[in-house]
């Protein structure tokens, strides 16, 4: 499922336009990412938790040169499903 049709069921459960159904999706979005940039913890019960992670930095391989290579720390964003969506999968 892409944004628009994720769009196209919000305005159809919620008895939305697709213009408000958009806005309110946009809205979400922009409000996990602000609130994962600042360092928070989203925890929707039901659906899952978005977090943030860090990485250390660790040593690669470079394929092609076969090389040793640094990779930098970094975080990443994560995602564990809530219990009432892993039931559902």
């Amino acid at each position: 499922m892409n944004k628009t049709e994720l769009i196209d069921k919000i305005a159809a459960g919620a008895g939305l336009t697709k213009v408000d159904a958009k806005k309110a999706l946009d809205a979400t979005v922009a409000a996990i990412k602000e609130a994962l940039v600042a360092g928070d913890k989203i925890s929707l019960v039901g659906f899952g938790t978005f977090s943030v992670s860090e990485r250390p930095a660790r040593e690669g391989i470079n394929p092609a040169t076969k090389e040793k290579i640094k990779i930098a720390a970094k975080k990443v964003a994560k995602f564990k499903p809530g219990a009432e969506l892993a039931d559902a999968l």
